[in-house]
């Protein structure tokens, strides 16, 4: 076998699990919807079907106000009898294909968004903006026989177990912290006072339910905010538990406040597996390890080395729910991998959306989204090969037509060739990876370096134009000197650029080109400790919270990073990567101006005014990042010969055109056509 250690039974509990994969909790969006149990069943039964044995589901509330949500009590939470038949939709479906699953319960304290929510003390939310209520004597005690009566609705329900949310800053992180426990009472003081109520938890579970039912327990390794919990504190908090009866240590880091990231792609691979080696060495239980890891090398690598026992993984099963199965088969190459990106998952659930994926949007989506064969097979051509027209070709092939794409440059990827090159943005090549693999797989034909005639596309029934987009020109007076560049040049050869670089736009291409040029090579270039130094982690645990001072980064050139918007530099950045952008390139110094009215390019440089103040900045270039615009050649004279046709991703429309939306587009038309 390819990956021998991942796939050695473990011992959990009562339950003896084929391999050491856990599908890691996370919310879908479909917790919260009508009929939403259906779709649940339907998301997690395939996933087992595939060879998941353990999977906790995304965290559900103890009370009608757990989750900052009431108008959705019905919905995220498991406090009444009536409740109970939902869920064994889910339970039942993951039970018919072999499968495991723990529920999570989850109460998130001060994360309410909407009222400021409960804590041990009364603190404010940097994610609300609104200042806690402090829990009375009363309450607590409440909300612990609220999370004992969970834990026996969800066993009633057919459960295998529970997992206790304890980390990523939700209530009993709160608890356990001196960031947002100040409590002198039974609850709070020392350590012992702070983990009380986790303990009173943790007993009261076990005690209701002695016997054939896992107690997983989601502990933070380390809070990465300061004042957080001392590791010290971990290792005696993780002896009292598994002495209360928990028989699987699920690890986290981090809060979501903390400035620190923690499962975006700039993250490296499995970055904290030392750390759950450490508390694996504390306890005699399983403990698994989580973040970032995205690949059965990664994870059976990490278990041979004996940093964990088991791996959990959430987002991986979004983008690719066969990822156990082919694991097994050792075609890990077929396995569609998760980057990180953040964008169709994490960003939506901040915004209350459901959640997708950005390389497979047909998570979530599965009872919409079948995958049957077509009963009339097509041949069909897609122009470009780029994210939309991939997606399309992969799609389309996977139900049965005939597609070959034709590419008039001599290598396929259009935009993703320029994103993976981005620092941070390297998993890109991933999605790359994958579509190449799949096209192989299908028997997708591929014409590099080729315009077809139009005689040649009218031998096709159907014709998908996926020609992605051009840069934008800036429209500055002089924009023809030689000083100016577009993004894509800038990108494909940053040696070229001088020392001093004025980036004119300041959205996600700004962003990009900007890091690419502020970006320093060093010999220990995306290694876990390189990560630890720009970050400010704390590995040898002399931290509260395992964060200390950041490293000053430097950077090759000086830049100046510029928009007209009167809006903050970086506004349009997605949500949970934004300000990780922003930060890095803050460290390197980079200059950014809003409000900017740029005047003319000349030899001097570019002369522009910012709030009003007319400048002129000396720059050896200046790379424009204005936008992007559709390129479609082909629409008009396939229409002309009444070829039939449909316009896919930034060719039609370059308006916020994304690989999320590209891919989505050119999947959807595959499955349709």
């Amino acid at each position: 076998m390819k990956f021998p250690h991942l796939f050695q039974p473990m011992q959990v509990g009562h339950l003896t699990l084929k391999n050491r994969i856990i599908m890691g909790s996370m919310h879908t969006g479909l917790e919260d919807q009508d009929q939403g149990f259906e779709k649940l069943a339907l998301f997690y039964g395939e996933r087992a079907r595939q060879g998941l044995d353990l999977i906790v589901t995304g965290g559900f509330g103890p009370n009608p106000y757990a989750l900052g949500m009431p108008e959705h009590a019905q919905h995220s939470t498991l406090y009444l009898p009536e409740q109970v038949d939902q869920h064994r939709l889910i339970t039942e479906a993951v039970h018919r294909e072999g499968g495991h699953i723990l529920l999570q319960i989850l109460h998130v304290g001060r994360y309410d968004h909407g009222s400021g929510g409960v804590s041990p003390s009364s603190v404010l939310s940097k994610l609300s903006n609104r200042s806690s209520r402090e829990l009375s004597h009363a309450q607590i005690e409440q909300i612990i026989a609220d999370y004992i009566h969970c834990a026996q609705l969800a066993r009633e329900a057919g459960y295998d177990g529970v997992e206790i949310m304890g980390g990523e800053g939700y209530l009993i992180n709160q608890f356990l912290a001196p960031f947002t426990n100040f409590r002198e009472d039974q609850w709070g003081g020392d350590a012992n006072g702070r983990s009380r109520f986790a303990l009173r938890i943790a007993q009261g579970i076990r005690q209701a339910i002695p016997d054939n039912f896992v107690l997983s327990f989601r502990l933070s390794l380390m809070d990465l905010v300061e004042d957080g919990g001392h590791w010290n504190e971990v290792l005696q908090l993780a002896g009292q538990l598994e002495a209360a009866g928990v028989d699987l240590f699920n690890t986290s880091v981090g809060w979501h406040e903390a400035r620190v990231p923690t499962v975006a792609m700039v993250v490296p691979r499995a970055a904290f597996s030392w750390a759950a080696e450490q508390l694996k060495q504390a306890v005699s239980v399983p403990v698994a390890a989580s973040n970032r890891i995205n690949t059965p090398q990664v994870a059976d690598a990490l278990i041979a080395a004996g940093h964990a026992d088991m791996v959990a993984m959430a987002r991986p099963f979004l983008a690719d729910p066969a990822f156990v199965s082919k694991a097994i088969a050792g075609d890990d190459q077929a396995i569609n991998t998760c980057i990180a990106c953040n964008q169709s998952c994490l960003d939506r659930i901040f915004t209350r959306q459901q959640v997708s994926c950005l390389v497979n949007p047909r998570a979530c989506h599965e009872w919409e989204w079948p995958q049957d064969k077509t009963a009339k097979p097509l041949a069909i051509a897609v122009l470009g090969t780029g994210p939309a027209g991939l997606a399309c070709a992969r799609e389309a092939a996977e139900r049965g037509h005939t597609v070959t794409m034709f590419e008039n440059r001599a290598r396929m990827g259009g935009q993703l060739n320029l994103a993976k090159t981005i620092p941070g943005k390297e998993e890109m090549g991933e999605t790359l990876r994958y579509f190449q693999h799949e096209i192989t797989r299908l028997g997708i034909a591929v014409k590099l370096a080729t315009r077809p005639s139009m005689e040649e596309l009218q031998g096709f029934d159907h014709v998908v134009v996926a020609t992605g987009v051009v840069p934008r020109r800036s429209g500055i007076a002089g924009e023809n000197h030689a000083k100016v560049i577009d993004y894509v040049e800038a990108i494909r050869s940053p040696g070229q650029i001088g020392a001093r670089v004025a980036v004119v736009g300041a959205g996600p291409l700004g962003f990009d080109v900007a890091e690419l040029l502020s970006h320093q090579s060093t010999a220990d270039e995306g290694s876990v400790q390189a990560y630890q130094q720009e970050w400010g982690v704390d590995p040898q645990r002399q931290h509260r919270g395992g964060v200390k001072k950041t490293e000053k980064a430097g950077s090759p050139r000086e830049i100046w990073l510029l928009q007209r918007s009167k809006s903050l530099p970086g506004s349009q950045l997605p949500t949970t990567t934004g300000w990780i952008r922003r930060s890095r390139l803050k460290a390197k110094a980079a200059r950014m101006f809003n409000d900017v009215h740029y005047i003319q390019i000349d030899d001097n440089g570019l002369h522009l005014s910012i709030r009003g103040e007319r400048r002129a900045l000396s720059v050896d270039h200046i790379v424009v990042c204005a936008g992007q615009e559709a390129h479609d050649p082909w629409s008009a004279k396939l229409q002309a010969h009444n070829i039939a046709h449909t316009v896919i991703g930034g060719a039609r429309d370059a308006h916020k055109i994304d690989a999320a939306r590209a891919i989505r587009e050119g999947a959807e038309l595959g499955r349709k056509l």
